[in-house]
């Protein structure tokens, strides 16, 4: 006699991996997002007997493709989701570069001189959070293949060669059977 529990845990399992590999997708790019649109740097230009003039610049500023493919990022995060298979693992592969392109980006922006005062906490922040991208790219890119996908019900169905009842004109019929109707490419209102 087979126990139920032990073709339950696999699919328990795919499906926790599935969830910590899309937060940690989500959650560092939309990280590293916040953390680009810090100010990085402030510099202040002398005016002579005027107060210094004041100009902050944030991290989307002095590294513009950071911004960006942090948005790709989470975009793709999502879009876990809603693949399957080796479109998913593909998409895992694109999401670990993206977040090391992040990771890069923050680490420049840690490395970096730039005019005047200089907060290194924004990039930091955006290096970690194009790593915590990039992990759950990798996990992707390597066990997603398995996961579970979105429900077949969002899925339109193949038809049958066969008829059924509510084949033909739905003129007198319910409102299902109109849709239904429509479902197969046929006109609800042609008797």
């Amino acid at each position: 006699m087979s126990d139920p529990t032990s073709t339950a845990a696999p699919a328990v399992r795919r499906r926790r991996e599935l969830t910590y590999a899309v937060l940690f997708c989500l959650a560092g790019a939309g990280l590293a997002y916040w953390a680009a649109t810090r100010t990085w740097s402030v510099e202040l230009t002398d005016r002579g007997a005027l107060p210094p003039s004041r100009r902050a610049r944030s991290g989307a500023d002095l590294v513009p493709w950071v911004s960006a493919l942090a948005l790709v990022a989470l975009a793709g995060g999502g879009a876990v989701l809603a693949t399957r298979g080796r479109a998913r693992r593909l998409l895992g592969g694109l999401l670990t570069l993206l977040g090391l392109a992040v990771a890069a980006g923050g680490g420049y922006g840690l490395a970096a001189a730039f005019g005047g005062e200089v907060s290194r906490q924004w990039p930091a922040l955006c290096l970690v959070g194009g790593l915590l991208t990039a992990a759950g790219g990798l996990v992707t890119a390597l066990r997603g293949g398995d996961w579970p996908a979105m429900g077949a019900r969002y899925e339109r169905p193949v038809p049958t060669a066969q008829p059924t009842a509510t084949d033909g004109p739905a003129v007198g019929r319910g409102t299902r059977d109109a849709w239904d109707a429509l479902d197969r490419g046929e006109d609800p209102t042609v008797s």
